[in-house]
């Protein structure tokens, strides 16, 4: 076993034949605003080898949608029925989480059933317990029921191991806790990147979340994680404002429409700029939308103008930069990509990135799709699930899912 995961059980330390599973996905997922319908089976896809390895077990699936108050908040009824075409295998839906009908249910499986409960969040105990309180969460009849008729809790939610709630992390104590095979494969990819030569690993981080890839900058350059960082999209905006280039009215307004704190986030990126800035690469001349036109950095940027891509000298300089890494972590398009005369620059990034021989790890929505339409996933070594969870992995947040896989192990070995 990888020395990595001996600190958590993983799916080669027990035999689940015959056994009653409880097994943690992460199927949130975009619905339809009118026909409901699950828009995307990327997540169902994901835990489908975990639920093949576990195929001898009884099987009991635990997972959310949405939060309450949200359009999309759904019963897992329509989620039951893709994860049903997807394996080819019947998965039954019931309404109920941890009821007398749910506990029924479960006692009466056969080896190879699969069971999907209901939603967990239509249930107060995922939401509002405090996880800090383990024997409040340990005593919910949640915790309690399920315990009683499940032997093992195996958890592959990744996209969810920044979170702490009770569907969660509440089971560590009362039957062993067990990483499933996304859990394991995330990790061991992210753990690759974090722990390489700094000197050879290279970071790509644009689109239009700022806050993200500006947080994860700042944790990358700070624990010399990476040698440099190209940045893209309004990612690179930022950098360019927080730098005192003049970068146009519509761009400044997008930046602090959509972002809070935009001020706090401008100065992290002066300090960076101050600190590391001969590590920091900033696209040198751009495509402007609506006119076309390409103008070059510290050129003024007329009011009524997109910054929509990157153009020539920044991919030139940019793909130099990709073909000297031996790792490359890329998140965000470089500019508005949905637009075919402005995707040039992100599919250029993208197709220099796939030629590279670098171990390759991308992650967020926009980059999923773009490589999607490139058609090059199979020249990506590791596309993350994670959002929230894979930006807090790799700033070296506390992961609670993570942690409480570990003291399962630890209480359980002891138990023994």
């Amino acid at each position: 076993m990888d020395q990595r995961q001996r600190d958590f059980f993983t799916l080669d330390d027990f035999d689940f034949s015959g056994k009653t599973v409880l097994l943690r996905l992460d199927l949130n997922s975009p619905i339809h605003p009118v026909t409901n319908e699950i828009m995307s089976d990327t997540r169902f896809k994901s835990h489908l080898p975990t639920i093949e390895r576990l195929k001898g077990a009884k099987l009991v699936i635990l997972a959310h949608q949405s939060r309450p108050g949200k359009t999309d908040f759904t019963s897992l009824l329509n989620h039951s029925r893709k994860l049903e075409r997807l394996l080819g295998r019947r998965v039954k839906h019931i309404d109920s989480l941890y009821g007398s009908s749910a506990i029924s249910a479960i006692k009466q499986m056969s080896n190879g059933e699969i069971l999907m409960l209901e939603n967990t969040r239509f249930f107060s105990e995922d939401v509002v317990l405090d996880p800090e309180d383990k024997e409040t969460v340990e005593n919910s009849n949640f915790i309690r029921n399920l315990s009683e008729v499940c032997d093992y809790f195996v958890n592959d939610a990744f996209p969810a191991i920044h979170r702490s709630q009770t569907s969660l992390t509440g089971f560590s104590r009362k039957m062993p806790n067990v990483a499933g095979l996304l859990i394991q494969k995330e990790t061991d990819a992210l753990n690759v990147f974090l722990k390489g030569d700094r000197s050879k690993n290279l970071a790509i981080l644009a689109g239009a979340k700022i806050e993200d890839s500006i947080t994860v900058a700042k944790s990358f350059l700070d624990k010399d994680t990476v040698n440099h960082i190209i940045v893209g999209g309004v990612v690179a905006n930022a950098f360019l404002w927080a730098s005192g280039n003049k970068i146009g009215k519509k761009n400044e307004d997008f930046i602090i429409k959509n972002n809070k704190k935009y001020d706090a986030y401008l100065q992290i990126c002066r300090q960076l700029l101050e600190k590391y800035g001969n590590r920091i690469l900033i696209p040198e001349d751009f495509v402007l939308n609506p006119s076309n036109r390409r103008v070059e950095k510290g050129e003024e940027i007329p009011d009524d103008q997109i910054l929509a891509d990157i153009s020539l000298n920044s991919i030139a300089k940019f793909s130099e930069e990709i073909r000297k890494a031996d790792s490359i972590f890329i998140n965000g398009p470089m500019g508005m990509y949905e637009i075919e005369q402005y995707s040039f620059g992100t599919f250029e990034i993208l197709r220099e990135v796939a030629a590279s021989t670098a171990m390759k790890i991308a992650g967020g929505g926009h980059t999923i799709s773009a490589i999607e339409a490139l058609n090059i996933e199979n020249r990506i070594d590791h596309i993350s699930t994670g959002g929230g969870a894979l930006i807090s992995y790799l700033s070296g947040e506390p992961m609670p899912v993570l942690e409480s896989l570990r003291e399962s192990r630890q209480y359980f070995e002891k138990v023994e």
